[in-house]
């Protein structure tokens, strides 16, 4: 499903169950050894697409730890996000040479509650709602604007390590499937950090993951780039399920 409104360059799996035959690494497994049996399938199955995807770009199977806020930490060289809900999981991932960050959210096609919604919608957001509800009263746009602010912190994060809280990006939902959004975050923000372009992840981290870059190697000389102020993502709505993605991609060598 996903898959389509993400660029050639991101490679998807997904998963409309959970297989029986998922299993985790023990890292992963010490991560959920507290969590309800619902809990314990979802990141099963959402890692064991994440480790299919990741194949398909030549990338031995590891384990996909929690980072800092619990972000996954993806294996050196590629980049990725994953989503969940109920019946639906989905993992995206790409060379960190073609794509700089990406993020993308799935949700049921139902109505947000109302407490969630006033604390997610600004009022520029919101009356947008309203005029998009009456040209098109058979999608839930409050569900999808959750879905994607979702997706707007899942490709800001990787890049930045900094927290966007939910009123700090506009959405403008378009009908034709496209979505812009704003960052409403001051200037000095937009920068991405140097260790996290050139792919460094914690030591504690590259202990446990073949192929994890260590901490302690050198960062880069360059100014690391800046995150855009406009992100550009897409939607879909099909099968009882709504999906956001996000993805910017690297531009390709100049010959």
């Amino acid at each position: 499903m996903i898959e389509r409104i993400l660029p050639s360059r991101v490679v998807v799996e997904e998963a409309f169950s959970d297989p029986p035959h998922a299993t985790l690494f023990p890292a992963e497994e010490e991560l959920v050894r507290n969590s309800v049996e619902v809990r314990r399938r979802e990141f099963t199955t959402v890692r064991h697409c994440a480790r299919r995807a990741l194949g398909a770009l030549g990338v031995a199977p590891a384990p996909i730890l929690k980072g800092e806020r619990g972000a996954p930490v993806w294996p050196r060289a590629t980049v990725g996000s994953m989503t969940h809900c109920t019946g639906y999981r989905a993992a995206a991932v790409a060379h960190r040479a073609d794509v700089r960050t990406l993020g993308i959210d799935a949700e049921p096609h139902a109505p947000l509650p109302d407490d969630v919604h006033d604390s997610i919608a600004l009022a520029t957001e919101q009356r947008r709602e309203r005029e998009l509800r009456g040209q098109n009263p058979g999608i839930h746009w409050d569900r999808l604007l959750f879905s994607a602010k979702e997706s707007v912190y899942k490709t800001w994060f990787p890049l930045t390590h900094r927290w966007l809280g939910f009123e700090q990006a506009d959405i403008v939902l378009r009908p034709d499937g496209s979505f812009t959004a704003e960052l409403l975050v001051p200037a000095e923000e937009l920068v991405a950090r140097a260790d996290v372009v050139a792919g460094i992840v914690p030591d504690a981290v590259s202990d446990v993951v073949p192929g994890a870059s260590s901490g302690t190697q050198p960062r880069p000389s360059a100014a690391p780039p800046s995150v855009p102020r406009e992100l550009r993502g897409r939607w879909l709505v099909a099968d009882g399920l709504l999906a956001t993605a996000i993805v910017i991609e690297n531009a390709p060598d100049t010959p």
